[in-house]
């Protein structure tokens, strides 16, 4: 190791051990630090482990914390950026934070923000990439899919010995060649009937001839078993799926994968797919399927920030990060699962971690949400105005409509709503400021920054 690492490294962890033990924080600084003197140090840090880089535009946090709990069941050193800090510097921060472990087979599972993947590809060498999804998402920082794509590639191509394990259900891991080798997971649970997605979904042209895909199995947005009717172009076989799906709630799923039984703690279609991306790696670092499959269905964390559940007075209040249209619908579609009334709260904030372009929320179908059985709906945020005038246009009745700016308020607020049960729905930075609100007042612990 150069003296510049080892001096880079050292005021790296020194500045993790005082913002950890004085702020709570030091997800993000540290790295910042570290990199600020030697921007190299990344390599020296990864040298020693095995490295699963999981990328994508949903679900990367909730699919890299389940990944952790499945090689745990095996092996006893995992590293990993575990409140989304998913940049280089959060990455590097991860690495500084990393304890001694017992001898053994050293693992880092790196939730990486794709347009990193190629930045973090230069410092380090990867032996599998997890592909999630790849939806519309920050336009005004990332662009199309398909440009996002793109620059996952251009990491992927530094590493062609690397195993890319990626969501079959997705046509756009299937579009482009690569020497990878490609293992694929995705749906299998339904018998075959002809149907197409709507016309304004993402990534619906055929990659060899532009005619549109139809599918025999869609589960949402563009994801499902695809075909083109023009010529070879099918969603490839899939090594890892879900082949039964037996209940949903808003608070957890059972199905099984490759049929093997799973009680997910975590409501939503999209979780699955998370959870199935984390079985996949198991099988594929040697997790035993019983060891996975424990480790999916036990019940001892939740992923802060993401999807949260929490007390709230006499209130289960439940938090969910939203960020695009795909992940709102889906989400939409997860809490009309709740067979009790409940209550509702969006919060919408514009700043650059969210996506300064608001136009997305009139991409959500706020329009299928049973409001006969939502007796109070409440917006909030820095863009309140935004999401009120679109849910009105959605038709929440005007009597059960509130709207509360401030976050101190909009907490108020829902401790005094007519149900038990109350979903919160927010952009990443109303996320932050409500959860370090929660902890100020003592009804979580903090650890989100």
């Amino acid at each position: 190791m150069s003296l510049k690492s080892s001096a880079a490294i050292f005021a790296g962890k020194s500045s993790y051990w005082f913002l950890h033990k004085f702020t709570n924080g030091g997800t993000s600084l540290p790295g910042k630090i570290t990199l600020s003197i030697d921007p190299d140090v990344l390599g020296t840090l990864a040298k020693d482990y095995e490295i699963v880089i999981l990328t994508g535009t949903n679900g990367k946090t909730l699919t890299t914390a389940l990944t952790v709990k499945v090689l745990q069941e095996k092996y006893p050193n995992i590293l990993t950026n575990p409140s989304g800090s998913n940049m280089k510097q959060g990455i590097v921060s991860a690495f500084l934070t990393a304890k001694k472990g017992k001898s053994g087979k050293k693992i880092a599972v790196l939730e990486t923000d794709e347009a990193n993947v190629p930045i973090i590809c230069e410092y380090i060498t990867p032996s599998i990439f997890v592909f999630t999804n790849l939806f519309r998402d920050q336009m005004d920082r990332y662009g199309e899919i398909y440009s996002t794509y793109e620059k996952i590639l251009k990491g992927v191509r530094m590493h062609p010995q690397a195993k890319i394990i990626a969501n079959g259900d997705a046509p756009i891991f299937n579009s482009r060649d690569l020497e990878n080798e490609v293992i694929y997971y995705g749906f299998d649970d339904k018998d075959d009937k002809e149907q197409m997605a709507p016309a304004n979904t993402d990534s619906l042209l055929c990659p060899h001839c532009q005619n549109i895909l139809h599918y025999k199995n869609r589960i949402y947005s563009n994801l499902g078993k695809y075909y083109c009717p023009n010529c070879d172009f099918k969603r490839p076989k899939l090594t890892y799926k879900v082949t039964k799906v037996i209940d949903q709630t808003p608070q957890d799923s059972t199905f099984e994968i490759n049929n093997e039984a799973i009680h997910l703690h975590i409501g939503g279609t999209y979780n699955i797919y998370n959870a199935l991306a984390a079985y996949a790696v198991g099988m594929e670092l040697e997790v035993a399927a019983s060891q996975a499959t424990h480790a999916l269905s036990s019940n001892d964390e939740k992923v802060f920030g993401r999807q949260e559940v929490f007390k709230l007075n006499d209130k289960n209040v439940t938090l969910i990060l939203v960020k695009n249209p795909v992940g709102l619908d889906q989400v939409l579609e997860m809490i009309k699962t709740d067979k009790e009334p409940f209550s509702l709260a969006v919060l919408l904030n514009a700043n650059y971690a969210d996506g300064i372009d608001t136009s997305w929320i009139w991409d959500g179908n706020f329009e299928n949400l049973p409001f006969d059985k939502i007796p109070s709906v409440l917006t909030g945020g820095e863009r309140y105005r935004d999401i009120t005038f679109r849910l009105r246009v959605a038709g929440v009745p005007e009597e059960n409509f509130d709207q509360r700016e401030k976050l101190t308020d909009v907490l108020e607020f829902i401790k005094g709503m007519p149900t038990k049960n109350v979903y919160v729905l927010a952009t990443y930075t109303a996320v932050l400021q409500l959860r370090k609100l929660l902890s100020d007042q003592g009804y979580i612990d903090g650890g989100m920054d």
